[in-house]
């Protein structure tokens, strides 16, 4: 399980403005590279969004599941990523100060995913949140700002 943690200059409200807007899962999830839908229910538990992954030509389509919304404080999604299997992601988020702390966790759960020793896919995956991080960020402290 990778965990990465970032401190944001922003509300822990305008972080979950951002997770409740499916349309910028895109923008900020280092991988996803288009979306073709989202629920009308989305950030609803059980919602979905529709995004596709990878670079043109190879751009597969698949989707992410809501499992637990409790804004500002938790999120907990299930993405696909098939042919790779699917993973659980957890963000959580709390005040500090002026802003807050944000970490995301994430394991796999199905698929060729389990069968990486922890150690070599953790350290992939806390490469590509510490990117996740950083875009979340941008964004949600853009916003914080009124940009």
């Amino acid at each position: 399980m990778s965990t990465n943690v970032r401190t944001m200059d922003c509300s822990p409200h305008d972080v979950f403005s951002v997770l409740a807007d499916g349309w910028l899962f895109p923008t900020w999830v280092v991988g996803a590279s288009r979306m073709r839908d989202v629920d009308v229910t989305w950030p609803a538990e059980r919602a979905q969004l529709h995004h596709s992954f990878g670079s043109w030509p190879a751009v597969i389509d698949d989707e992410t599941t809501m499992l637990e919304w409790d804004p500002p404080r938790r999120m907990v999604i299930q993405p696909k990523g098939w042919p790779i299997g699917e993973a659980r992601v957890q963000i959580d988020v709390k005040p500090r100060g002026d802003g807050c702390v944000v970490r995301i966790t994430e394991k796999a759960v199905k698929g060729p995913g389990v069968l990486v020793p922890p150690a070599l896919l953790d350290i992939g995956l806390y490469i590509r949140n510490v990117e996740t991080l950083r875009r979340l960020a941008y964004i949600a402290e853009g916003k914080a700002d009124g940009k």
